[in-house]
């Protein structure tokens, strides 16, 4: 199949500025997005435009594409970032008076309505995603930079909507108010009725000469690297509330926040609970019998592990303070290690002539009735495998 030329789909030339290319993206998603166009592809279209602009915003991905005509795992919603979704869905993104196309991003908060007219929402939206860690990274404490696409401040009108030298003005409708009042005589009196004004959706003022960037909004789409501080012993599922980096309000609004859900990855080896860590520890039935040091690899440090001789499966030892730090303290958990003996399955001719002697040294009996019944170790690997 033939590759989709992205500088054609934006209408740009292959040596415009990464400011162009975000300028025509934005131009062509006003006309295109499926809540503002009523063309059957109009969906498929603004798919594509995002596709188009992920990988041409991108300097890696564009120099990628230009050499090769394409990106690995290219694909709208490939790229991890907060705008990892199949479109963005518009509201009152323009917010010139008279086009109500519910918010670019109100899709991760419920989403909009389709049709219809609507009351601005002022101030910014509350955006939310999610990013991984592994867990010596929630053990270390990092500072992870994301990539968000979010409605930002408009830099041309900043943030007020109108082209410079204009300014907003009061609605005429209402009277700035936003409020529309109808009375009505009924038979048990006059009833009053407030709605929303639609002359200015709300607002209060309307936009005589709007921003040809914003188009009276205030705001555009963005994609901006934020930088997000996880503090060392985070929890898989705690959230990080980043101020004022959500969504730009409406002509200079207050903006909502950035939320973050960290989501800890497993571990190989490390079992977690609260800020305790838990491990297997084969040993082979030499070092249960005499005794053993280890050293582990633990998420912090290397751990020194002392065996003491006569150890049986399913019993553990604890190491205190080589756990997970406890977040915000200057405290650890402990480290359990489970222990579990290890018997070989074959034996070389002088090491069965060593366990036959041994054997014969304990009094050991080949032919006697056991019963069998549940150990510790049994429920140990109950609880891992839980």
């Amino acid at each position: 199949m033939a590759q989709t030329d992205y500088y054609a789909l934006l209408g740009v030339s292959k040596d415009s500025s990464s400011d162009e290319i975000k300028r025509a993206f934005r131009k062509k998603a006003r006309k295109c997005h499926p809540d503002v166009s009523d063309a059957p592809d109009a969906e498929e279209t603004f798919k594509k435009l995002n596709e188009a602009y992920d990988v041409l915003s991108d300097p890696r991905k564009r120099a990628q594409y230009d050499q090769f005509g394409s990106v690995g795992g290219t694909g709208y919603g490939s790229t991890g970032s907060a705008g990892g979704y199949p479109y963005a869905v518009f509201g009152d993104l323009f917010g010139s008076g008279g086009v109500s196309i519910a918010d670019l991003f109100s899709a991760f908060m419920g989403g909009a309505r389709r049709g219809g007219r609507s009351t601005m929402r002022a101030e910014g939206r509350d955006l939310t995603m999610q990013v991984g860690v592994t867990l010596e990274e929630a053990a270390q404490g990092l500072t992870r930079e994301i990539t968000v696409d979010r409605l930002s401040t408009c830099e041309d009108c900043s943030g007020s909507g109108s082209v410079q030298g204009s300014h907003p003005t009061r609605c005429p409708e209402c009277g700035g108010s936003g409020q529309k009042t109808t009375y009505q005589r009924t038979l048990l009196g006059t009833m009053q009725t407030s709605s929303p004004c639609m002359t200015c959706q709300g607002m209060g003022t309307t936009i005589a000469n709007p921003c040809t960037e914003c188009e009276g909004s205030g705001r555009v789409v963005d994609r901006q690297q934020i930088p997000i501080d996880i503090p060392a012993g985070i929890f898989d599922g705690q959230q990080i509330r980043v101020p004022h980096r959500g969504e730009a309000g409406i002509r200079g609004a207050a903006s909502g926040d950035l939320i973050v859900s960290v989501r800890v990855l497993p571990h190989e080896r490390f079992e977690r609970q609260n800020s305790d860590l838990h491990m297997l520890m084969p040993l082979s039935f030499t070092q249960a019998a005499l005794g053993a040091t280890k050293t582990i690899s633990g998420l912090l440090e290397e751990v020194t592990l002392e065996i003491p001789a006569g150890i049986q499966s399913g019993e553990r030892v604890k190491v205190s303070g080589k756990g997970m730090p406890v977040m915000n303290r200057d405290m650890y958990g402990d480290l359990y290690c489970h222990i579990e003996v290890v018997v070989p399955r074959k034996l070389t001719a002088r090491q069965r002539e060593l366990m036959d002697d041994l054997s014969k040294e304990f009094g050991d009996s080949q032919t006697s009735v056991v019963t069998h019944h549940r150990t510790g170790f049994d429920k140990v690997k109950d609880w891992f495998n839980r």
